[in-house]
């Protein structure tokens, strides 16, 4: 249930002791949705000295995507509107094996209880699983959304990434969603939806495209070292054979700016390319060219 709530970036409250049990504890929890990344707020330690302190404890709005990590007895009344808040007992000696922590369900509960627990009314979408992170990781519908590599032409910039479909990707989820395949049980589709709107799936999905565009940058790099370029320019005027020049000489530049995932070879492969087609230019262009966008 707790990887649900931070997978969904839902508002969160954990109530600890001390700030040291705090602050592993909101750690934790931002990290065990790992390998996603957590891309909403969190705060550690959180006190009534921190700027956002009226805007958490206010209830004319309902709680930002946060997890926060408090330890003042105060904040059990102004937070208890929060719709998911764990309290975390004392420390046990060493040895000492802790009672299972129960859900205690909000809506049923005036003030909160003293006791340890994790107070909510949500209800998770799928049963308790270790397999869970690796099914979720299974993403057939955004690797679609890559252009096919024949696709690829050396001498047009490299084709967009197709946009992603909400809607569309739902469809999918039908006939190769992990319900068919899983044994978790649960209601795999109210999760997905769910987690389409939050700001761990934004996170997420803005780093993978970033990683898929530059993946058809380095396509597009390596499709202009497979051209026999000096026969190219020899069919072409002297201003184009000057303007591929300053292109192949950006995207060098944009390839080591940007870390495209291009091999070195193909990095050597391309300025051999450029030196054989400058020192094919008559004189005066060759020393302009040579100085030009290498800085």
């Amino acid at each position: 249930m707790l990887w649900e709530l931070v997978l969904l970036g839902e508002p969160l409250v954990v109530m600890a002791p001390s700030p040291s049990e705090s602050s592993e504890t909101v750690l934790a929890l931002v990290n065990c949705i790992s390998p996603l990344k957590y891309f909403s707020d969190f705060r550690p330690y959180f006190t009534i000295h921190d700027s956002e302190f009226k805007e958490y404890t206010t209830r004319t709005q309902a709680p930002p995507s946060v997890i926060l990590g408090v330890t003042n007895p105060f904040f059990a009344k102004t937070l208890q509107h929060w719709p998911h808040i764990i309290r975390i007992g004392d420390l046990k000696p060493a040895g000492e094996i802790p009672k299972q922590v129960k859900v205690k369900k909000l809506k049923n509960l005036k003030t909160l209880d003293s006791k340890p627990g994790v107070y909510t009314s949500y209800k998770p979408y799928l049963s308790r699983d270790e397999e869970i992170i690796k099914q979720l990781q299974k993403e057939r519908y955004v690797a679609s959304l890559m252009p096919l590599q024949k696709s690829i032409s050396p001498w047009k910039s490299p084709p967009q990434l197709r946009q992603f479909l909400p809607e569309e990707f739902m469809k999918t989820l039908e006939k190769t969603g992990p319900q068919l395949t899983s044994r978790i049980k649960g209601d795999w589709i109210g999760l997905y939806r769910h987690f389409l709107k939050s700001p761990n799936f934004d996170g997420w999905f803005k780093t993978r495209r970033k990683e898929m565009t530059q993946k058809l940058e380095a396509l597009h790099l390596e499709a202009l070292c497979e051209e026999d370029l000096l026969l190219w320019t020899q069919k072409h005027t002297e201003v184009e054979t000057v303007d591929l020049v300053l292109k192949l000489k950006n995207k060098l530049l944009q390839a080591d700016r940007e870390h495209l995932p291009v091999k070195p070879d193909t990095v050597e492969k391309l300025r051999t390319h450029i030196d054989a087609i400058i020192l094919a230019l008559p004189e005066d262009l060759q020393g302009i060219l040579l100085k030009t966008g290498m800085t």
